[in-house]
């Protein structure tokens, strides 16, 4: 290996080593500031946390640039590639249009704001989670099993997402309550009326005006006479996605136990097994 080639490789390791460590100080600095300032600021962390996953990408693009300008024979070849640039910028438009998409869907992401980090969202799919990081490429998603849900963002741009955070984090939660056809629908709306403005999580959404003319906190509503129950649904405001699962769990517990205290019944369906031996053979 003569002298010239070795400083070369010497100039590669140390522009590749300057760019790690610079890329690792600015993302420590960053996260520092996101952790520390972005609230006190009440600065929007998804910006920071967008520009804090580009910056990789932008020094290491330079440290590349670099290295082709500072050694001749890459400098030779960039000028080469260049010459052949129509079929080079085919290839390469080609094989990294996708990642091109993912890259502008993430600015679209940072600009238009259908979700932020720590934004609480559903997916077509049934999926949902917490937004956890919005990168070049994708957005990260830490669901209710702890697992991360990595998404492109050119295929969650095209998503139908429910946000729960995205103007209003109250929610008016509906959950439904069957009685049976014997039981007394005013006490059973009493009853679940109760339970909801007793517990711990349950948020009174009145303005002043329905509160001075006794408008109920909770509405609840006959919506259904099934085959076997009356549906009454119970409309519930909380505080959050969170807290509405808390609260129904905890409102189906209550109510049912309350119901069995004073006398609603919670109809099931009855089925009468007929055995054909039971009926004797018709007369010859």
């Amino acid at each position: 290996m003569n002298h010239e080639v070795l400083q070369y490789l010497i100039l590669i390791a140390i522009t590749l080593a300057i760019a790690v460590v610079f890329s690792l100080i600015l993302r420590k600095i960053l996260n520092v500031f996101i952790d520390n300032y972005a609230e006190k600021l009440n600065a929007d962390p998804t910006n920071f946390s967008f520009i804090k996953n580009s910056i990789g990408f932008i020094i290491y693009a330079i440290a590349t640039l670099f290295i082709f300008l500072k050694i001749p024979y890459l400098k030779s070849l960039g000028t080469a590639l260049f010459a052949g640039a129509g079929i080079v910028a085919v290839i390469v438009g080609f094989a990294s249009q996708k990642a091109f998409a993912n890259i502008i869907s993430g600015i679209f992401i940072l600009i238009f704001k259908p979700y932020r980090i720590s934004d609480i969202i559903e997916l077509k799919d049934g999926s949902i989670g917490v937004i956890e990081d919005i990168t070049l490429r994708h957005t990260l998603i830490n669901n209710y099993e702890n697992r991360r849900i990595v998404i492109p963002n050119s295929v969650i741009s095209e998503e139908t997402i429910i946000n729960s955070n995205i103007q209003d984090e109250k929610i008016r939660k509906h959950i439904v309550f069957s009685i049976s056809y014997d039981s007394s629908i005013d006490k059973a709306m009493d009853i679940i009326r109760s339970e909801a403005e007793k517990h711990p999580l349950f948020l009174d959404n009145r303005d002043k005006e329905e509160i001075e003319s006794n408008h109920p906190a909770v509405i609840i509503r006959v919506i259904a006479l099934s085959d076997y129950s009356v549906d009454l649904k119970a409309y519930i405001w909380t505080e959050g996605s969170d807290n509405a699962f808390v609260l129904m769990c905890d409102m189906l517990k209550s109510v049912k136990e309350r119901f069995e205290r004073e006398g609603i019944e919670i109809p099931f369906p009855y089925r009468t097994i007929v055995y054909k031996k039971d009926f004797a053979p018709p007369e010859p």
